[in-house]
């Protein structure tokens, strides 16, 4: 039973996440999650204000399962299925980080100077928030998808603007972190 709260190895996840493209390949759907986010605008009304929403979600019902699916499979991963939540990070970053003031780097993925419910409170952290949510919206919409869509679906059906998009990705990653991050912190 041990084996249950160890990482899966890729050579059982990876055919798994093959698996489930090559179904939605079989019945003609394609992977993402920003798509969603579009179906629930929808679904609230914002149909009735912008063209853009215009379009019948009820093809998208599928998808909306997918996210239920990642939220509660989340939920139950990190607090039943969890004992560990040290990352697994070289000292030299942990060091690094923690001279941009991150005491907690390499103890859990998620920085508590950021996400914890205590940054909402703190100005710099609530703005950071703001501005790359809406940054990763625009992204996410501009680029015609999401990572997961990109990356997953896009270059399993081996389409070249999923490519570019995915090239990207990775840049605009390098050209946060090596010189953006340490500029905001």
């Amino acid at each position: 039973m041990n084996w249950i709260y160890e990482p899966w190895p890729w050579y059982i996840s990876g055919p798994m996440i093959a698996l489930i493209l090559f179904l939605l390949l079989m019945v003609g759907k394609n992977f993402g999650m920003s798509s969603n986010l579009r179906t629930l605008c929808t679904i609230c009304g914002a149909d009735k204000k912008v063209d853009f929403f215009k379009f019948d979600w009820q093809t998208q019902k599928w998808n909306l399962i997918v996210v239920i699916g990642t939220i509660i499979g989340g939920f139950i991963a990190s607090n039943f299925l969890s004992t560990d939540t040290t990352v697994a990070i070289s000292q030299e970053t942990i060091s690094d980080l923690k001279n941009l003031g991150f005491n907690d780097a390499g103890n859990a993925y998620l920085p508590s100077n950021l996400f914890d419910l205590n940054a909402l409170t703190n100005v710099k952290s609530l703005i950071i928030l703001i501005v790359s949510g809406l940054l990763v919206g625009f992204g996410t919409r501009y680029a015609g998808g999401c990572t997961s869509g990109h990356a997953i679906s896009g270059l399993s059906n081996l389409q070249v603007p999923s490519l570019i998009a995915v090239i990207g990705f990775f840049i605009g990653g390098i050209i946060m972190i090596h010189f953006l991050f340490p500029l905001l912190f």
